[in-house]
């Protein structure tokens, strides 16, 4: 279908952005000939890899992908956060996204939007053309806006994401054929709805590659059990995505890209394991499973991913670190974090991230003061259960890193140098030639 093809015949240049959930982009480079399709876009397009934010976490990353703004403006900083003046925690969902989304720009300038899947939409916005939420959904029936929408994905049936749980399994067989599965309904909807032709902006994602990624990217680095499963499975995914390609109007360009890349996780490290035995943190009695359960001799506590908050005077409820030793008692602990090493000596961070460094806006009240972005092979996790070591192993064998998200763009007029989570907004924008002030974003378009 050309250009004016198009039902109702407008012809305002159009994007279809597909997200693949954690691809990272040396994964690609690495293995050209297990992605053909992907490559031919980077040399026919742009290509390559570009920063995520901090912290690199799924529930943080996609609000900031599609608002073009750090967390500080979108109030979402990862998969579980505090309430203000409180040691209440809540896992955030579509309505805690409190800047603009891409897709309500486009609608505002009286186009329409079409999105699929997108991590942290839930519930679905009923001022989009149609939208079925992702990642933290209960399920289509409730996901799904309108009817139609609703009525087609259980007809084919569609599902939200992968499940999880048989990756806990021994024998990732069962995973692997779910994950298959999973992607190619997923693939089914897109070619549906990308053929439907009505949208202005098409937005949709694949969660699974994130899936496979956590319970599969060692197997792949280091040719283990399920490397040729993991390898097939990315054959597909890059089949899928030169159909979609070649699919697409000639009024439309295509932009790929994911939140975050990944990596090989050797050792989950227990946070607030270590903080209780470094003596930073304690709790009120022995039968404690949540931060509220801290007592008043804290002085610290962390959320996962790897987040950490001093316990402030002031600001946390019962705060025991006076305001004016913020600078030093925060200084004592990022000391003590790069200096943390694993069971073989490497360093567990990469780097640690002052909070005022990564986060600003009208919603940075809750944002930690420090975050640790761990060297390959440390997974940082923040339970406040107990009783584990510090550092421990899991059915996971892969993690989210801050470097290696992937970006394409299908305009050789794109350059991806030197990109970062923050352009994607502005650069779909301009694409479509829809009007924004730059500083709205804490990114710039990339063509």
């Amino acid at each position: 279908m050309g250009l004016f093809d198009r039902l109702g015949g407008d012809d305002a240049p159009r994007v279809a952005f597909i997200g693949i959930d954690g691809v990272p982009w040396s994964l690609i480079a690495d293995n050209p000939g297990d992605f053909p399709n992907l490559t031919a876009l980077a040399e026919e397009g742009a290509g390559g890899a570009m920063e995520s934010i901090v912290p690199p976490e799924s529930s943080a990353c996609w609000p900031s992908l599609t608002t073009g703004v750090n967390p500080g403006e979108t109030g979402v900083y990862g998969f579980q956060d505090r309430e203000i003046d409180s040691y209440d925690t809540y896992v955030p969902m579509g309505n805690d996204v409190q800047a603009t989304r891409v897709w309500d720009r486009v609608t505002e300038d009286d186009r329409k939007a079409t999105v699929l899947n997108v991590p942290v939409t839930f519930p679905p916005q009923r001022n989009v053309q149609r939208m079925v939420s992702g990642f933290l959904s209960p399920g289509v029936d409730k996901a799904a806006f309108p009817d139609e929408l609703r009525e087609y994905l259980e007809s084919i049936g569609y599902k939200i994401d992968v499940n999880a749980k048989l990756g806990h399994q021994d024998d990732r067989t069962e995973f692997v054929e779910d994950a298959h599965e999973t992607l190619d309904k997923r693939f089914e909807a897109f070619q549906h709805y990308l053929d439907a032709d009505d949208w202005d902006l098409f937005f949709g994602v694949f969660m699974t590659t994130d899936r496979v990624n956590h319970f599969l990217f060692k197997d792949y680095v280091e040719d283990g059990e399920f490397a040729d499963e993991f390898i097939e499975f990315y054959r597909t995914l890059d089949d899928y995505l030169g159909q979609l390609r070649n699919q697409l109007p000639d009024d439309v360009t295509l932009v790929i890209a994911s939140d975050h890349g990944f990596t090989e996780l050797n050792w989950e490290v227990n946070c607030n394991q270590w903080l209780q035995e470094e003596g930073w943190l304690s709790f009120d009695g022995d039968d404690h499973e949540n931060l509220a359960d801290i007592d008043d001799e804290t002085r610290a506590y962390s959320l996962i991913p790897g987040r950490f908050y001093l316990n402030l005077e002031g600001r946390e409820p019962r705060g025991t670190v006076p305001e004016e030793e913020y600078d030093a008692v925060r200084n004592e602990l990022k000391a003590e974090l790069e200096a943390l090493e694993g069971p073989d000596g490497t360093p567990v961070a990469e780097r640690v991230v002052e909070g005022e460094d990564a986060f600003e806006g009208a919603h940075d009240e809750i944002a930690p003061d420090l975050v640790v972005i761990p060297n390959t092979g440390f997974d940082l996790k923040s339970g406040f259960k107990g009783g584990k070591d510090v550092f421990t192993t899991g059915p996971r064998n892969g993690m989210h890193n801050f470097h290696d998200a992937t970006l394409f763009v299908d305009d050789p007029e794109a350059t991806i140098a030197d990109a970062n989570l923050f352009d994607v907004a502005p650069t779909i924008l301009d694409l479509m030639e829809v009007d924004y002030e730059q500083s709205e974003f804490d990114g710039a378009s990339l063509i």
